[in-house]
């Protein structure tokens, strides 16, 4: 069974692209005509175009936002770099390997009676983990991110074959992300609205509320009583925004806002940069090489 929140990986999806451009000379050689051989040319130029667009704009992403620290990131789409580790107390395992990982993404495929390789299960986890940058962690959410990592695992058993890919405990994480903090801080805090919840909840207590402040037992609370009750309400509402204040944030990292690319990897950004750039130009050169050859085409033909 394939999950249906399983993701094509990136880079799996350059491949079949590539392999679509290639069906498609195959079968404009085999049209022999002028207009086959045109129609085909031309989907393969707007396919490569498409590719191009999609690599260029991941590999500006990465080289135009600059590295944030944690504790002082802005909110909204950043990159972060730092040390990977489990939630604390939630320690992730692959289902195939049973080894203790950061993220899985898991296939399992079996042979079938014409000898050929058949995927049947598809697995990618979508825990948080911890990333550690010295000045602060963050949780990162996995769930709809780009990810690459150097760590891959195949095996056979039988007639089915694993392949699995990991982030471990330990590994250099780099993420560009959407980037949000809650937690303590002024900004989270207003005094008059929580004065005004205090005062409501004591309200609903009515005999408690008298045997605090009718200090002289007629059974209401005259103008005077009435101010030492808002008092005591100021002091509390004052006591809870200290306690939340000493309250660590909370630093999170996912899927940005507006489509924006979400990339988890345990590759330095420049090596990332670098496999984009070649994608690109890659395309740009089929791009090129289809419109090309379009005029020869008719040529020939």
């Amino acid at each position: 069974m394939i999950p249906r929140h399983f993701k094509l990986h990136w880079q799996t999806g350059q491949w079949i692209t590539s392999g679509a451009q290639l069906a498609l000379l195959v079968i404009g050689a085999q049209t022999e005509s002028p207009l086959g051989w045109s129609v085909c040319l031309g989907l393969m130029a707007l396919l490569s175009l498409w590719a191009w667009s999609g690599a260029l704009k991941r590999r500006r992403a990465i080289a135009d936002t600059p590295t944030s620290r944690i504790a002082s990131a802005a909110q909204g789409y950043v990159e972060l770099q730092g040390n990977g580790r489990p939630m604390a107390g939630l320690p992730l395992v692959s289902p195939l390997s049973g080894g203790r990982c950061l993220w899985y993404r898991n296939t399992t495929e079996q042979k079938d009676s014409e000898n050929q390789w058949k995927v049947i299960n598809r697995d990618e986890s979508e825990a948080s983990f911890v990333l550690d940058d010295g000045s602060g962690l963050c949780a990162v959410d996995p769930a709809g991110a780009e990810i690459h990592t150097r760590h891959k695992q195949q095996w056979s058993e039988g007639d089915y074959r694993h392949t699995e890919w990991t982030l471990r405990d330990g590994d250099d994480i780099y993420v560009l992300g959407g980037f949000h903090t809650r937690g303590g801080g002024d900004a989270l805090l207003d005094p008059a609205e929580d004065l005004k919840q205090v005062l409501a909840e004591w309200k609903r207590n009515p005999e408690e509320l008298h045997r605090r402040f009718d200090l002289n037992g007629d059974g209401e609370l005259d103008m005077e009583e009435w101010r030492l009750a808002r008092q005591a309400a100021r002091r509390e509402v004052v006591q809870l925004h200290r306690q939340a204040r000493a309250v660590p944030d909370i630093h999170l990292m996912g899927r940005p806002d507006g489509g924006r690319l979400y990339l988890i990897a345990n590759l330095a950004p420049e090596k990332l940069a670098r496999r984009y750039g070649l994608w690109a130009l890659f395309h740009l050169a089929v791009f090129f090489a289809a419109l090309g050859a379009l005029p020869w085409v008719w040529q020939q033909l």
